[in-house]
């Protein structure tokens, strides 16, 4: 549901210099891109601001619209998104909704405008370059350079294959889902391969739309739990299918670690 002209150097973070690997390099917030802020009305602004004083009621803000989602969750309007694996060793995520290029990174995400190429297809935003043709692409910033091979890709969640949910996240090992309802502040869970069931009110305590991170804790006192939202470049660890997010759920002594998307109406 719901990344602005950005200065070059603060894409640098993306590659390293030759011979170094990205993930390996964590970048201070202030030298990360700016990702599109999410456009939140009154309603849903009022929303979070009555969540983050920290309601704990089961049945308080309900009534209330779900928050928006940074941008940087969703597919925007992408059919799919494509898993890339590159050298130096790192791994990244593109959807291609329209004629613009989302790209998710270790470190965060990233929307390249279309440019003028001789063949392929090139994208640009600073000093960042996506270049590919077929099964392969090259990512060029000042500070170095990336060879990539696509790898799996994934079909997008839409609305009509998960009517009523915002935002889709799972994971391995044990099985886990959670759902989180576009309509209200509430979260179904499916824990233990599906054996426990569980549907909470949540509120905000982090909505960061510039770093596309979100931070949900229970609305209620008898169940409390904790779930991070973080745009990066995320990878099914059984079957390698690409995702925009990671998702780490906290709750009754156990974390559970997975991907999830956003999913559009």
């Amino acid at each position: 549901m719901s990344s602005a002209v950005i200065s070059p150097s603060r894409f640098l973070p993306l590659l390293l210099g030759a011979g170094l690997v990205l993930a390996g390099c964590a970048t201070p917030p202030s030298s990360r891109p700016d990702p599109k802020p999410a456009v939140v009305d009154s309603a849903a602004a009022t929303a979070i601001a009555r969540q983050q004083g920290g309601d704990t009621d089961a049945d308080e803000g309900l009534d209330e619209p779900a928050p928006l989602m940074p941008s940087t969750f969703f597919a925007g309007g992408a059919e799919r998104f494509v898993a890339w694996r590159c050298t130096p060793a790192q791994d990244l995520v593109s959807a291609f909704p329209g004629s613009e290029l989302r790209l998710w990174s270790s470190h965060g995400a990233y929307r390249l405008a279309p440019a003028v190429v001789a063949s392929g297809a090139r994208y640009v935003q600073g000093d960042l370059s996506f270049w590919n043709k077929g099964d392969e692409a090259r990512v060029e910033s000042d500070n170095g350079r990336l060879e990539c091979k696509q790898d799996v890709a994934r079909q997008a969640m839409t609305r009509e294959e998960r009517p009523g949910v915002m935002f889709h996240g799972r994971g391995n090992e044990p099985g886990w889902v959670i759902n989180l309802a576009h309509d209200a502040p509430q979260v179904t869970m499916l824990l233990d391969y599906g054996e426990r069931e569980l549907e909470l009110p949540y509120r905000v305590t982090e909505m960061d739309n510039e770093n596309g991170r979100v931070t949900l804790a229970s609305g209620r006192e008898d169940q409390p739990f904790r779930l991070e939202l973080e745009a990066r470049a995320c990878f099914d660890d059984m079957s390698g299918q690409p995702f925009p997010v990671r998702v780490m759920l906290d709750i009754d002594g156990q974390r559970y670690r997975g991907c999830g998307q956003g999913i559009a109406p």
